[in-house]
């Protein structure tokens, strides 16, 4: 793993129940763990434009690869999110680069809001 690579920040998000003043319970995303990243296969063979609703809409995917840390081995794809450039991608997969615990790989997909 080349480190001059690493040179986007990205945020990963956790979904965590929160409660208010008179006790309801709400999904909330909190900052999980800040760091640099090697983004690539955007606007990949994955990545691909269809007709929603009458509407042409992006349906982007990418890569995130981070150094191995124990904050991220905990990430997994179903509590987790990646905040890019202030865009939302949901993980989809992570690839733990045959347990060698010297980086991350997660595969994403962005949100559309």
């Amino acid at each position: 793993m080349v480190t001059a690579l690493l040179n986007e920040k990205v945020t990963f998000q956790k979904n965590t129940a929160v409660t208010d003043a008179i006790g309801n319970h709400t999904n909330d995303w909190q900052d999980y763990y800040s760091c640099f990243a090697t983004i690539g296969g955007e606007g990949s063979a994955g990545s691909k434009e269809k007709a929603v609703a009458g509407t042409t809409v992006e349906d982007a995917d990418m890569t995130v690869t981070v150094r191995y840390c124990e904050q991220a081995a905990q990430i997994n794809s179903l509590e987790y999110r990646i905040i890019f450039h202030e865009e939302i991608y949901n993980i989809v997969s992570v690839d733990h680069m045959n347990f060698k615990k010297r980086c991350l790989k997660f595969a994403c997909k962005k949100v559309r809001r």
